[in-house]
């Protein structure tokens, strides 16, 4: 059976995703995208891939960047989700979120489940979009007992209560 873009869209649809925000600081200026293709790529090295549309203004922010965070977003975040998914500002600002420059650069935003911070280690041709690497050199779970913000089917979810 053949199968095309919309069908493929419709499909992985089903496939639930975490979302998060990824950071970047390049000479000062601060930028950030909502991101949920992103996953772990390798142990050894500590490395994780992040995708990016080659449309998307996040490309050239993440390819003359040095290092750049994940930030893993909680289950009330869905705000800050939206507030990044949007075209970045002419200022290239993190929009008023509250964050923290982490120990290599990158903002962390405040409040976020999780984060890692990367180092740029290569980044790939995928089709209509680019797949950066990231080598993981630091990290941290700030919030162990709150539940993920989700993506499922075209819409935000969050986890119900653990049984």
């Amino acid at each position: 059976m053949t199968i095309d873009a919309a069908a493929y869209r419709k499909i992985m649809g089903n496939f639930a995703t975490g979302v998060t925000v990824v950071t970047t600081c390049n000479d000062g200026r601060l930028h950030g995208f909502t991101a949920n293709s992103v996953t772990g790529l390798s142990l050894e090295p500590l490395l994780l891939l992040v995708c990016v549309d080659k449309k998307a203004h996040a490309l050239s922010e993440l390819r003359i960047c040095q290092s750049f965070a994940v930030n893993m977003l909680a289950a009330g975040q869905k705000d800050i989700s939206n507030l990044f998914a949007k075209s970045a500002p002419p200022d290239d600002c993190l929009r008023g979120v509250p964050y923290r420059l982490g120990d290599h650069g990158a903002p962390v935003i405040d409040g976020t489940i999780a984060h890692f911070e990367c180092k740029l280690y290569d980044d790939l041709d995928g089709g209509d979009h680019v797949i950066f690497v990231g080598e993981v050199v630091g990290g941290e779970v700030t919030a162990p007992d709150t539940m993920p913000l989700l993506y499922f089917r075209g819409a935000y979810r969050e986890l119900g209560p653990v049984t």
